[in-house]
């Protein structure tokens, strides 16, 4: 996926938390979006040298080729299938969110993996007609209003659901249990207070910043993502909820790692086959949100 351009913005710690202000306005858009089908930009011929590189190394990528094939839109789209493949993250009826999701192959896999009653919701600073099925907020991830129009979205249950679905109970998988059945009442009220405004089953981040050449510079701004992300699946991740999180390896990566170990049952590191080798990028999996973590543990220390 192209990197997650991300508007100037400052970062203040206030109240214990890392805060990012927005210096630059940017527009919000919501949309739910079901398309039948969907015609690509056209690409415009360039002379450069660069240009010319990347196309002759995607004639020869077996990745990009077979992306192409099956009408996915990036070969991006296999780093997640073999994360799925391997840790079994999604079932039917999920709700996921796609942080930097342009041009959408991960959500297309999404879509596919929690049909028929799914419903994926991506989010990217740059303008992009979303995959079928996608709802999609258009605007600047560190900003909190942003992140607030996100959890408005996602206080209704139906919304951005497929519409034949929208009135209809989500199926449960068979032989599973609904893990209320056994609570007792004054257990269940507890619970649903302490899930309050907790929605998603499953974060992507697939954001990264726009290169700059500079090791570190990237390293950091590629931490400064992932941390704002977790902080964003601290307050909205149900309990046994997953994160999936790409990030440009680094000095810094350690800390990030210990910070998911404290909130997840299980964090592994991740480099896909269909990562180019020569790539920084590797990705977190860290699976099953635990229900007792304190957010002054997670983001209080240093993580070390």
């Amino acid at each position: 996926m192209p990197p997650f351009v991300v508007l100037p913005a400052a970062r203040v710690i206030r109240h214990g938390r890392l805060q990012h202000h927005l210096l630059t306005p940017c527009r919000l858009v919501a949309q739910c979006c079901f398309r039948t089908s969907y015609t690509p930009p056209v690409t415009r011929q360039s002379s450069s040298s660069s240009s010319t590189r990347w196309k002759s190394r995607q004639g020869r990528d077996s990745f990009a080729r077979e992306a192409k094939v099956r009408g996915l839109q990036s070969r991006a789209a296999f780093k997640l299938l073999e994360i799925d493949t391997k840790y079994k993250l999604f079932k039917k009826g999920q709700t996921v969110i796609d942080l930097g999701y342009a041009p959408g192959s991960w959500s297309q896999v999404a879509v596919e993996r929690t049909k028929p009653n799914g419903r994926i919701i991506g989010i990217d600073i740059i303008p992009a007609q979303p995959p079928k099925g996608v709802s999609t907020i258009q605007g600047n991830f560190l900003s909190k209003d942003v992140q607030a129009e996100i959890k408005k979205f996602l206080n209704d249950p139906h919304r951005g659901r497929p519409q034949q679905q929208m009135h209809a109970p989500i199926a449960q998988e068979p032989g599973v249990d609904d893990p209320q059945e056994d609570v007792p009442t004054a257990d269940k009220g507890k619970k649903l207070k302490d899930e309050s405004g907790k929605t998603i089953d499953i974060v992507l981040s697939d954001m990264m910043m726009n290169t700059s050449g500079i090791p570190f510079r990237d390293h950091t701004g590629s931490m400064d993502l992932c941390n704002a992300a977790l902080e964003f699946s601290y307050d909205t991740l149900k309990t046994g909820g997953h994160f999936v999180c790409k990030f440009y390896q680094g000095a810094e990566d350690k800390q990030l790692e210990n910070r998911l170990k404290k909130l997840f049952g299980a964090v592994h590191r991740e480099k896909p086959e269909s990562s180019r080798s020569e790539s920084k990028e590797a990705y977190f999996v860290a699976l099953r949100r635990k229900e007792a973590a304190k957010y002054a543990d997670i983001f209080g220390g240093d993580g070390v």
